[in-house]
């Protein structure tokens, strides 16, 4: 058998033995299972050395190995990461795992920093029977140890692999095709030694003898076998054991109906709580077949959380279809509630923008807000309704209807005060409030909506994005200063957040400093490298500070992203005009505007290069483009008012600088200067008179006695 070894990181081509080795099979352990036994076999000698350092990545650590809360202690919590199963109500984005993922790498790269042992060799193996969440740590990891004192190893046994670990391996490392010898050849072993070495292996073993005798076994015999080796699984204690080999053997025991249902209801249960939705699209249709429909709440649930998770994932129309087999299916109450609830949420904001239908998401949430209102229990049915409500809360609000909006979740929290005790469903109260600043903020009632969030934030103290939503709106309400704390907050509160550096970034540029700006853009682009956004801001922001030796690279690695890339494209004819290649200017910014034909700085700078040469027509041609696109841009008005002026047709020109004047972040002076001269060349010397005494004044300056 061979497997294919990639190798990368220092001295990439020397054969040394690995610091750690683990197994990423996902029958192991499910998520994380080889990032999570990477953590299990590092972490307790780092933090008896470094405590803090452990402590900043606690969450990291934590998700990924849950076991080790008993060594390190647990991590700040948030009401979301500290509710009970029945009263979370909020769900992580997908992108979660992306943030664990740096989180953890940065966790490696500064405790290489500070052992000071040279380099760090990590092998993993079976990759390619890694679940996402490895794959994609391992992808994250390849890229950004580049240049450190890290070295991976990737063994592979030919599968196909998911496309970022793919491309990561393809760049930073170099394959070998190495033989494996079978450590248990020559060793003579019965066909019971065989199927037991076969479900010890957890179903991972690649060794045909193994596998042959699987297959004949005894099916009886196979399933005792399975339930003897989770029973033993679950002595052990470690939970992640129950995300992986524990629901395998039960699916394959004596009872995997009830037994089976249950531990993969209560596996995706979980990685559904951590966002680990990869694995909840593994873990539910397992368990839905082996619950099967008869078992109707395992059934609905786990065909929930596989629904939930293909619409995150961008597979909406799947997810559509299975809320309905749950309709359909069922007519528990609850089963009901939920799938027109998640039906509605389709039609309001998770559907593709050209299949959402507000109404008929209304119509849903109506529904379940019927059904709801129906249940006996007191505390049930008033959850419920309240909780159905504020979905409907948000198809008003996308509907237009902010009072309406306003209303349902107001009073959704006043009956949670008055009919529930304070200690129950405080995450779902936590998140009426939120909704509530949010709906506040969309109708224009700043301060309210700023009690809100100080509010929430007063209950949720750990929870980042509270800070983020405070954060943009204490920048409307003019406090720079309390904004940017609260940037600085939410960066400290939990794994690395791309979208908090962006929105600094863009705070501090507004502010003056660009060093700041600088620093947080390349904090974004170097978290997620596709983020175009942030990198052409990036480049815009090096490029006025003068810093083009530090634009090459982040343009070339930009256009091998994203070839077509407008702003790239033209950036890149920039520079060629700076160095005098006209010729190679004019091609890029031809290719830019034709990747976007409304692109406005494209459209300047060719016309630009057109004045150089005097083909003032070409120049007016883009220029006009240009101020059909953005017509309140008082530059462009006041450039293609020059070309005019270039070309001496000097009543277009006074036209165009007449309008840019009208615009609130006109060159009045300068506008003034240009149009008295047009009004020279027309004839008109009272007129020119005039815009030269209000182009002084405009610029302070004192008129001299008799100056015509």
């Amino acid at each position: 058998m061979n497997i294919r070894l990639w190798r990368c990181g220092p001295d990439a081509a020397i054969l040394e033995p690995a610091d750690v080795t683990v197994s990423c099979h996902r029958r192991l352990r499910g998520p994380y299972t080889g990032t999570g036994s990477l953590m299990r076999a590092l972490v307790p000698a780092v933090y008896e050395r470094w405590p803090g350092l452990v402590g900043d990545h606690a969450i990291e650590i934590l998700s990924v190995a849950p076991e080790l809360k008993e060594r390190i202690g647990a991590a700040p919590g948030t009401l979301t990461s500290l509710a009970v199963p029945e009263e979370q109500t909020r769900i992580y984005a997908p992108v979660r795992t992306r943030r664990l993922a740096h989180g953890l790498v940065e966790f490696l790269a500064a405790y290489v920093a500070l052992s000071g042992l040279g380099t760090l060799r990590l092998e993993f193996g079976d990759v390619d029977e890694a679940d996402h969440t490895d794959q994609e740590f391992l992808a994250i990891l390849l890229r950004r140890t580049q240049g450190r004192p890290i070295a991976v190893t990737v063994g592979t046994r030919g599968a196909e692999l998911v496309d970022e670990l793919a491309a990561a391996l393809s760049r930073y490392a170099r394959p070998v095709d190495t033989p494996v010898e079978d450590s248990a050849a020559g060793t003579v072993r019965d066909q019971d030694q065989l199927l037991r070495a076969y479900i010890d292996s957890d179903g991972t073993s690649g060794n045909p003898d193994e596998q042959g005798a699987y297959r004949a076994a005894d099916p009886a015999v196979r399933a005792e076998l399975h339930d003897e080796r989770a029973a033993e699984l679950v002595r052990q204690g470690d939970w992640s054991l129950r995300l992986g080999a524990v629901p395998y053997h039960l699916e394959h025991g004596r009872d995997p109906a009830e037994a089976g249902g249950e531990a993969f209801l209560d596996a995706a249960s979980y990685c559904a709580r951590m966002g680990f939705w990869h694995v909840v699209l593994d873990l539910s249709p397992r368990g839905r077949a082996a619950a099967g429909p008869e078992r109707a709440e395992t059934y609905w649930h786990l065909t929930g959380k596989m629904s939930t998770a293909l619409a995150l994932l961008g597979r909406s129309a799947e997810a559509e279809r299975f809320y309905l087999e749950v309709r359909g299916r069922y007519s528990q109450p609850l089963a009901q509630t939920f799938s027109g609830y998640a039906l509605a949420m389709l039609y309001t904001r998770l559907h593709p923008p050209e299949r959402r239908d507000h109404h008929l998401a209304k119509a849903y949430v109506n529904s379940s807000v019927a059904v709801a209102a129906l249940l006996p229990d007191p505390e049930l049915r008033t959850f419920h309704t309240v909780f159905q409500r504020n979905g409907l809360a948000l198809v008003e609000m996308h509907l237009g209807n902010l009072d309406e909006s306003f209303r349902l979740v107001d009073e959704g929290l006043r009956q949670m005060d008055r009919e529930l005790p304070p200690e129950r469903h405080r995450v779902h109260r936590s998140a009426l409030i939120h909704n509530r600043a949010r709906v506040l903020a969309a109708l224009g009632r700043l301060p309210e909506a700023l009690a809100d969030f100080t509010g929430v934030i007063e209950i949720d103290p750990n929870y980042p994005d509270y800070y983020l939503d405070r954060a943009a709106l204490l920048q409307k309400l003019g406090d720079t200063s309390a904004a940017l704390a609260d940037y600085d907050t939410a960066i400290t509160l939990g794994p690395p957040f791309w979208e908090i550096h962006f929105n600094r970034a863009d705070l501090r540029s507004r502010l003056g400093d660009t060093d700041g700006a600088i620093a947080d853009l390349a904090r974004v682009v170097e978290l997620e490298a596709d983020q175009l956004d942030a990198r052409v801001n990036l480049i815009g922001l090096l490029l006025e500070t003068g810093d083009a030796d530090a634009v090459d690279p982040l343009l070339k690695e930009g256009l091998r992203l994203a070839p077509g890339d407008a702003r790239l494209i033209l950036v890149r004819g920039q520079l060629a005009w700076e160095s005098d290649r006209a010729d190679l200017a004019r091609q890029d910014f031809d290719l830019a505007l034709e990747a976007d034909p409304e692109l406005v700085p494209a459209l300047a700078s060719r016309a630009a290069l057109a004045v150089e040469t005097g083909d003032f027509d070409a120049a007016l041609s883009d220029l006009t483009r240009a101020v059909e696109t953005d017509p309140d841009n008082s530059d462009l008005l006041y450039n293609r008012g020059y070309v005019y002026q270039a070309a001496e047709r000097w009543a277009a020109a006074v036209a165009d600088y007449t309008q840019a004047l009208g615009l609130p972040d006109a060159d009045v002076g300068e506008l003034l200067r240009q149009r008295s001269v047009c009004h020279r060349e027309l004839g008109d010397p009272a007129s020119e008179r005039a815009d030269l005494d209000a182009a002084r004044t405009a610029s302070g300056q004192a008129v001299p006695a008799g100056a015509a």
